[in-house]
This record gives C-alpha cells, structure tokens and sequence, in this order.
C-alpha cells in the first residue's frame, strides 16, 4: 500500500517538472525508486490550508490551488485503518495532500460484515467511524487530508441521505461539516434528472460548506458491485454541452462547490496498453465551450476529476491535469500493491509462518 502510494505521490509532484521528462511508463517499484532520490517537490499551499480535515473555503482554494499548478490530489480508496494510515503516512512522506475516499461497499467492510446494514445502516455507520478516525489522527501526520466518499447511484440515496445527516449534526457541533466532499453518480440517468437530483442535494450541502462531486458520462469497468463493462462506448465520452447545462445548473445555488467527473473513455480497472482509449482532449473542450458562453477570462472554470485512474498512462494523466483535472482517483492499483506486499513477505518468511510455536532454523 506504501509503496503504491508513495509512487502516486511522486507522480503528483512530477506534474511540476517539464511533460518531456515523463517519458514511457513506469512501474509502481520504479516510480517509488526515483522518490526516494528526490526531495519533496510541491507547490506552496495556501495559508488557509491546514493539516488536518480540510473543508468548506480551504479545500476550495486548495482544488484552486491545484488546477493553478497543475498537480492532481490522489483520491484513494480506502477499507479499513490500515488503509487509510497507509495513504497519510505516504502523503507526509512524499508531500501531501491526499484525499481518503470511502465507497458504500467500504464502508460496510469497515463496519464488519457481520453487521445490520438495513438501510445501509453499516456502510453509514463505517464511513462516519471511518472519517472520525482520520479527524482524530490526521493532524498527527502534519498533511491535509481531504474526506470523501465515491460513486452513489440513484438506488443507493439512503446511503447519502444517512451521510448528509452526519454532516449536519457534525456542523451544528463544531460549525464544519465531518466530510469534505460526496459524490453522486447519477450517470445512468438522463442529463436532467441527473442534475435535478445533484442541485437538491448541493442546496442542503451548501449550507453545511460540502462541496459536490457529479457525474456526466459514465466510468467503464467494474467497482464497488457496479458492472459497465458492457456499457456502450459512446457513452464513455461526455459532450461540452453536458458539461455547460451542469455548471449551469449547479451555479445557481447560493455558496456551491463542486468538480465534474466528465467521462473521457474512463475505465475502473487495469488494462494492458492500447485497451482503454483515453480522449483528455474532451476537458480542453469542455473548458473552452464554458469559457466561451460565460464570456469570462479563466481558462479552466470547471475542477473537474479523473476516475480509473489506475494503470494511465503518464502523457495521459499529464495532458487532463494540464485541463483542469485536480483529483485522480486509484483504486486498482493501491488493492493490487497491498496484495503484492503481503504476498512477498509471506513468501520471505512462509516457513516462519507454518506455526505458532518453533523456528525452522531451530533456534
């Protein structure tokens, strides 16, 4: 997991150095190598960004302060302590911040399977023991940590509705809200009852500072129980005029925040080279169309985020963060490295590992 991380890390700080020096991909292993032999390269943070949960005004000017200098937070999915220590301890080493994301199957993992999840009751109760265990720990690392959940579809809404509460009762305790951010998924649906549904709820999350995370197109792939594998590829790339009714619509609540996941030929998983057709480009046009109808002088208004993060080539991830990508999610590839560790060290010391009591070399 440390290792994973520390490489995702690396590649966010490499967003500072010239695109020539990426080069052909690399390995996890490869990656983490060249970290160790640099020093953290990172932009200043703004002041308002502290360690710790970062919510309402400062995460806004820290995802600001992202698209200005072009890095990208790495949002990983998280699924127990382990998991979620693993993402700080890598962010304090190789320069932070990090985004700790839950997902309604996490959180249920985190709450134990054995538990009632009537009602989504244990994935709700995992996500708020979750983000109350970073709350408490996360200013001992000494980096920002964003809190945030993925993808919740329509038929998932009880699950949201049961996080919204916790934020609420969070804020009426401490005047913030106990996440940073929520996604909704609602992609399956069309564009305007999509919308409809993610301006309700940014109506009662802006009141609480929680800024939104939407959907437009959708993410091929498999995650959390949720299978497009078979979607049709059209609907893997997302229109500028989808993106311009989004904004639109979104704009008009009082005090709104929030970042598009736009679909670009997006794919949960890791494929092999030439298999996923990644179209960046599709942002650049996004960000002119809605440049062009606000008649304003930002280049990129829209945040917008990158899901299937995982296995991207370098140039790919370089080219959307350089159009206002400032979250890339990682999911595969940090499941894969967590394996891979405990794979070794059980094939190091596998006949440590036979019993309780005795030592094969005798001693």
């Amino acid at each position: 997991m440390k290792l994973a991380l520390a490489a995702l890390l690396t590649a966010q700080a490499a967003a500072f150095t010239p695109a020539g020096q990426f080069g052909v991909s690399r390995t996890a292993m490869q990656m983490a190598e060249t970290a160790t032999e640099t020093e953290k390269a990172f932009a200043k943070l703004p002041a308002s960004v502290k360690p710790g949960v970062v919510t309402g005004q400062a995460l806004v000017d820290l995802l600001d302060n992202a698209k200005e200098n072009k890095y990208a937070i790495p949002g990983v999915n998280v699924v127990g302590s382990n998991s979620i220590n693993g993402c700080m301890e890598a962010a304090k080493k190789y320069g932070g911040p990090i985004m700790v994301t839950f997902s309604k199957g996490g959180g249920q993992f985190i709450a134990g399977k054995a538990a009632d999840n009537t009602d989504d009751k244990a994935s709700i109760a995992g996500c708020v023991a979750a983000a109350k265990h970073v709350r408490e720990v996360a200013k001992h690392y000494g980096v920002p940590v964003v809190l945030h959940t993925d993808h919740c579809q329509k038929a998932w809404l009880p699950w949201f509705d049961g996080l919204i509460e916790a934020n609420e009762q969070y804020f009426e305790e401490t005047g913030e809200p106990l996440f940073s951010s929520h996604m909704l998924d609602l992609s399956e649906e069309p564009l305007e009852e999509n919308i409809a549904i993610c301006k309700k709820y940014l109506e009662r999350m802006a009141k609480i500072n929680l800024l939104l995370e939407f959907e437009l197109g959708v993410t091929g792939g498999e995650e959390d129980g949720v299978d497009n594998t078979d979607v049709d590829a059209s609907r893997l790339y997302t229109q500028p005029e989808e993106v311009w009714y989004s904004y639109q619509q979104l704009s008009e609540v009082p005090n709104a925040q929030f970042t598009c996941a736009a679909s670009f030929g997006n794919v949960h998983g890791v494929y092999a080279p030439g298999n996923v057709d990644l179209q960046p480009k599709i942002l650049d046009n996004s960000q002119k169309y809605i440049k062009e109808k606000l008649e304003c002088e930002e280049d990129k208004p829209m945040k917008f985020v990158f899901h299937g993060g995982s296995g991207s080539s370098p140039d790919d991830i370089q080219e959307a963060i350089g159009y206002g990508v400032i979250k890339m999610n990682i999911d595969t590839d940090t499941q894969w490295a967590f394996w891979d560790g405990m794979r070794a060290y059980e094939a190091k010391y596998h006949d440590y590992l036979q019993g309780q009591i005795g030592n094969p070399e005798g001693e």
